[in-house]
């Protein structure tokens, strides 16, 4: 069974959320503090189980990261924990796609008094707010980025126009930029596994390329991709390089709360 209450101690939130887009938004956010995005198991080659107890052991109980697929498995537990009505979607990524990209981003639509929301505790790119599934909404993050909703005759395209520092450095560019596209076609345990799947073992996809964690700050965002360090934090802006692989450790550790070895770092195989 989910366990509401270790759930809500790791995310740091003292208090069961109202059901309602309010106590959605801040249960979004606060998962989004506390637990980073990071596909180190990924360029590991330890493999990505999507499963509710394995996510649960790996997210909470160790107090790892993970990805879409393991973010938004362990969100709409708790959201059905807490008497939300959730269920998953897939969408398709458009940053810095050229070509019609698969379906390998999942998230949650959830349904409010008979409004549906869209709710994402696990896009790695920027911290999405909470947003009504209405043609044309708005809505504006914490870091000042604002993000709107747009139907087409296709489904739904999100977009999004902020600050690059608050993004792990793709989809640049001056007004709305393209995030994802998406349909409200019922998903099922199959497709996500599908999509996981693919996306953490296909030659050639992004998460195989190396090392990407990031994590959502209070007024910013911070992104360790590589070996390449961003971080805006309200006006304060650094990016640089790491070239030590004991400065690796220490700072994944300490900004984004993942403990590795020696030996895990070595085998990233960025130093």
């Amino acid at each position: 069974m989910f366990d509401l209450d270790l759930y809500l101690a790791r995310i740091a939130m003292p208090a069961r959320p109202t059901l309602d887009s309010t106590g959605l938004g801040r249960l979004q956010h606060a998962h989004r503090l506390a637990i980073p995005f990071e596909n180190i198991d990924v360029i590991l080659g330890r493999g990505i189980a999507i499963d509710s107890a394995s996510v649960f052991a790996k997210l909470v109980t160790t107090r790892r990261g993970g990805y879409c697929f393991e973010h938004n498995r362990l969100f709409l537990d708790a959201l059905d924990a807490l008497g939300f009505t959730a269920r998953p979607l897939l969408a398709r990524v458009r940053l810095g796609a050229t070509d019609m990209p698969p379906l390998t981003h999942t998230f949650a639509l959830v349904t409010i008094d008979g409004q549906d929301w869209v709710a994402d505790a696990g896009f790695g790119g920027s911290y999405t707010p909470v947003m009504p599934l209405v043609d044309g909404a708005q809505a504006e993050a914490p870091d000042g980025a604002r993000f709107r909703l747009e139907a087409g005759a296709e489904g739904w395209m999100l977009l999004r126009d902020g600050d690059p520092m608050t993004t792990d450095g793709r989809g640049g560019g001056d007004g709305f930029q393209p995030q994802y596209s998406f349909t409200i076609a019922r998903v099922f345990d199959v497709d996500l596994a599908l999509s996981n799947h693919w996306t953490s073992t296909a030659p050639g996809t992004r998460f195989l390329q190396q090392p990407i964690v990031s994590i959502v700050l209070p007024h910013g965002f911070a992104t360790l991709t590589g070996r390449h360090y961003r971080r805006r934090a309200g006006d304060d802006v650094s990016i640089g390089e790491v070239t030590d692989p004991r400065v690796y450790r220490i700072r994944m550790g300490l900004l984004f709360g993942i403990e590795l070895t020696a030996d895990d770092v070595a085998a990233l195989g960025l130093f």
